[in-house]
């Protein structure tokens, strides 16, 4: 259940800290709270949170800092929080692992409504129809174990990653629509948010083609959506 979910806040500003865990407990949540990046890794480590949210811009060790930090030892789910405007902060959270981020100033439903798509996400994997899936010499993709071997070499697939892929092989040769794909990787409250879409396309070609710019397997449809090839 929702109500038994542990998130920890990291922020250095005492007001942000307490507006959010007050929030999140109205909600049913757990919260547990650190004012600084070594507290949150420290409180991941001992903890196991169920969800972070992270701050940019905190002291010493920053979010993005902390952030690459606890991509080395768990794949729990990261919301950063960013300062409204600063898109490159945005695309670097993404970059480095994030799953998702929320602009300050934001409202409590917003910040409920990316928590629980979240946590959705990383509760409910989709069920691959085939543990592995041979595309052609060079690509076989692994959905049971979240990896892919791309000439000879063995790929990792985030979370997000394997959702989007997942979706896009299932239905090879199929146009999916922007909307389709937000909807059904990230959530109904994401269908807008085109910037994520083709960021973790963008990831996936770089991870699966032998020349991204100008893939193979991952084809985009101008204004409409992207398909992958048939196989």
């Amino acid at each position: 259940m929702v109500q038994s979910k542990t998130i920890l806040v990291a922020d250095d500003e005492p007001r942000i800290l307490e507006a959010v865990s007050m929030n999140l407990e109205v909600e049913g949540f757990q919260v547990s709270v650190a004012s600084n990046g070594s507290e949150a890794l420290k409180k991941v480590a001992a903890e196991l949170p169920d969800l972070v949210i992270l701050d940019v811009m905190m002291p010493e060790m920053d979010g993005f800092e902390t952030l690459k930090a606890i991509r080395e030892i768990s794949s729990i789910p990261v919301i950063m929080l960013t300062v409204k405007g600063e898109e490159t902060d945005r695309v670097k959270g993404l970059d480095l692992g994030a799953d998702d981020y929320i602009t300050k100033p934001f409202s409590p439903r917003e910040l409920v409504s990316r928590v629980r798509a979240a946590l959705r996400r990383a509760e409910t994997p989709t069920a691959a129809p085939k543990t592995e899936i041979r595309i052609d010499d060079d690509l076989t993709i692994d959905f049971a174990r979240r990896r892919a071997l791309v000439r000879g070499k063995e790929i990792r697939l985030r979370p997000t990653e394997y959702r989007l892929l997942y979706h896009l092989v299932s239905n090879a040769g199929r146009v999916l629509t922007h909307e389709t794909l937000l909807r059904r990787v990230w959530g109904y409250e994401y269908r807008d948010e085109d910037q994520y879409l083709w960021l973790y396309i963008t990831y996936l070609r770089k991870k699966l083609e032998e020349d991204s710019k100008h893939p193979k397997y991952i084809l985009g449809e101008r204004g409409i959506g992207y398909r992958f090839t048939e196989f």
